[in-house]
C-alpha cells in the first residue's frame, strides 16, 4: 500500500474531536467512507498490522454497513480484538448484521469465558445458527482444532511476522498459515525457514508447495494417516470455501486419538458413550438394561399389531410364513435412511431446515426400492403360492413397507436433534420398532381388506 493510501486509514485512527474545523471533519468521513466502500480489502490488510484500538475507532466511525464489511474482512482473531473495544451495543449490531458463517470464527476467536456472554447478546435464532457452526461432530477435525489463530498475508515480511508472534500465547506453533483476502488459505511457512530467512524477506517466498489442510469434517482417521504420512507438527483446518477456520496442535491430536472412535456405534443401538470394552459388569448392566426394556416393550408393541389380525392369520397361515418377509426389508431399507441421514448430519452436509427435500428424497428411494424388490418377491411368492390374491397383497405391502421406512429412517435423527437430543442416540431401536410396526400393519392389514382374494 502506498503512503498515500495509508495515510488514510492513519487519519482516521485519530478521534474525530481533534479536529478543528468541521468542515475538515465532515471531509474526512466521507473520504473514509468512500475509500472504506471501494476498497476493504486493501484497508483490511493494512489494520491487521494496527493496534486493535485505533482499528476499532475506524470500525466504529465507518457505519453500520462498512463496518460489517470490514470486521469480515479481517483476521478473526484481530476483529475479536476490536470488537472488543468497540461499545458493546455496536458490537452487537456489527455480530448480528454478518452471515452467521462469517460471524462463527470470530465468536471462536473470543475466550471460552467470554464466547457465551457474547453469545447471549445476540438474537436466539441468530446465536443457535453460530453455535451449531462452532460445534463439530466428537471426532473430526473442527472438534480437534484451536479455532484462535492468527493468519498472515503473503505480503507480509519476516520482521513484521516474528513481531507479531512474540505477542502470541500458542507455544505448539510448527508453521504459520497464509490467507488472501477472503481468508482461503494459499500457503504456511515452517517456523525454520522463517528463523533463517532475512527480516525484508515476504512470507510468500518462503513456502513451498500447494497449501495443504484437512476439511473442518475430516474424520479423526484422515487426520490421523494425514499426519503419519506427512509428519507436521499442527495441522491448518478449513471449511468447504477454503476458508482457515482453526489449527489442530499435536499435543491435542495425540490425545483425542486415544478417545473412543466409533461412540456413535454404541449409541445406536442403546449402548452408553461412557462404556468401554473392560468397563465392570455392574456398569454396562446399568447402561444398557433400561434400553433393553425399552426394546423388549416395543416388541411387544409390534406383537400387538400381529394380534390384531390373529383371525386372518389363523385362516391364511402363510401369511404367517411371509411376516418375516416384509418387516426384513423394510428394516434395512430404513437403516439405509438413517444411515445416510446421520452421516449427513454429522458432516453438516444437511441441517434442519432441509427436513423436507430429505423427507421427499428417501420416499422416493423407497417407493423406486419398493417397486423393484415388490416386483422380485411377487414372482418368488406367486411360484411358492399360486395364490393371485396373495401376490398383490405382499408387492403392495412392500412397497408401503419400504416408503414408510425409508421416511422413518429420515425422520428419526432430524426429529431427535429438533429437540436437542443426540441423533445417534438409540435411534435404531426406535426404527427397529416403526419399520416392524408399519409392515406387520400393512402386509396384515391388506390380507385382511382383500381377504376374499386370497
Amino acid at each position: 500500500m502506498s503512503e498515500a493510501i495509508a495515510s488514510v486509514p492513519l487519519e482516521a485512527a485519530r478521534p474525530l474531536a481533534e479536529a478543528s474545523v468541521p468542515s475538515e471533519v465532515e471531509a474526512r468521513r466521507a473520504l473514509n467512507t468512500e475509500y472504506l466502500r471501494h476498497h476493504p480489502d486493501e484497508v483490511a490488510r493494512f489494520l491487521d498490522e494496527r493496534m486493535p484500538s485505533e482499528t476499532a475507532l475506524i470500525v466504529h466511525d465507518a457505519g453500520p454497513e462498512e463496518a460489517v464489511h470490514l470486521l469480515e474482512r479481517l483476521n478473526p482473531r484481530v476483529a475479536a480484538d476490536v470488537l472488543r473495544h468497540m461499545p458493546v451495543e455496536a458490537a452487537k449490531i456489527a455480530l448480528r448484521q454478518m452471515h452467521p458463517a462469517r460471524a462463527a470464527p470470530i465468536v471462536a476467536s473470543f475466550d471460552a469465558t467470554e464466547r457465551e456472554g457474547v453469545l447471549s447478546r445476540l438474537p436466539r435464532r441468530f446465536a443457535s445458527e453460530v453455535r451449531e457452526l462452532l460445534t463439530y461432530p466428537f471426532d473430526t477435525a473442527g472438534a480437534l482444532m484451536d479455532p484462535r489463530i492468527t493468519a498472515f498475508a503473503p505480503e507480509t515480511t519476516v520482521d513484521d511476522a516474528l513481531r507479531k508472534m512474540r505477542t502470541f500465547k500458542e507455544k505448539e506453533l510448527g508453521a504459520i498459515y497464509l490467507t488472501d483476502a477472503s481468508g482461503r488459505l494459499v500457503g504456511s511457512v515452517p517456523l525454520g525457514e522463517i528463523a533463517t530467512a532475512t527480516p525484508d524477506t515476504k512470507l510468500k517466498d518462503l513456502v513451498q508447495g500447494a497449501p495443504v489442510g484437512v476439511h473442518a469434517t475430516a474424520t479423526r482417521e484422515e487426520i490421523v494417516n494425514y499426519l503419519t504420512e506427512q509428519r507436521v507438527a499442527t495441522l491448518p483446518v478449513i471449511d468447504s470455501d477454503r476458508r482457515l477456520v482453526g489449527v489442530i496442535r499435536y499435543r491435542a491430536l495425540v490425545a483425542a486419538a486415544e478417545a473412543e472412535a466409533t461412540m456413535s456405534l454404541q449409541t445406536m443401538v442403546g449402548v452408553s458413550k461412557e462404556e468401554r470394552a473392560l468397563s465392570r459388569v455392574s456398569f454396562a448392566v446399568r447402561q444398557r438394561l433400561p434400553w433393553l426394556e425399552i426394546n423388549l416393550a416395543t416388541a411387544f408393541l409390534a406383537a400387538f399389531v400381529v394380534g390384531m389380525f390373529e383371525g386372518t392369520i389363523a385362516k391364511f397361515t402363510a401369511l404367517a410364513i411371509l411376516l418375516p418377509v416384509v418387516a426384513g426389508q423394510s428394516g434395512n431399507s430404513g437403516m439405509q435412511a438413517l444411515a445416510v441421514t446421520m452421516r449427513g448430519l454429522a458432516l453438516r452436509e444437511v441441517r434442519l431446515s432441509h427436513w423436507p427435500r430429505l423427507i421427499v428424497k428417501e420416499a422416493g428411494v423407497g417407493m423406486l426400492n419398493g417397486v423393484a424388490v415388490a416386483g422380485t418377491t411377487m414372482v418368488g411368492v406367486f411360484i411358492w403360492s399360486q395364490s393371485i390374491g396373495l401376490t398383490v397383497v405382499i408387492g403392495s405391502a412392500m412397497v408401503l413397507a419400504m416408503v414408510m421406512a425409508g421416511v422413518s429412517g429420515a425422520a428419526i435423527p432430524l426429529i431427535l436433534k429438533a429437540f436437542g437430543q443426540d441423533p445417534a442416540q438409540s435411534s435404531s431401536i426406535v426404527l427397529t420398532t416403526i419399520t416392524d410396526c408399519s409392515s406387520f400393519l400393512s402386509f396384515l392389514g391388506l390380507a385382511t381388506i382383500l381377504l376374499r382374494f386370497l
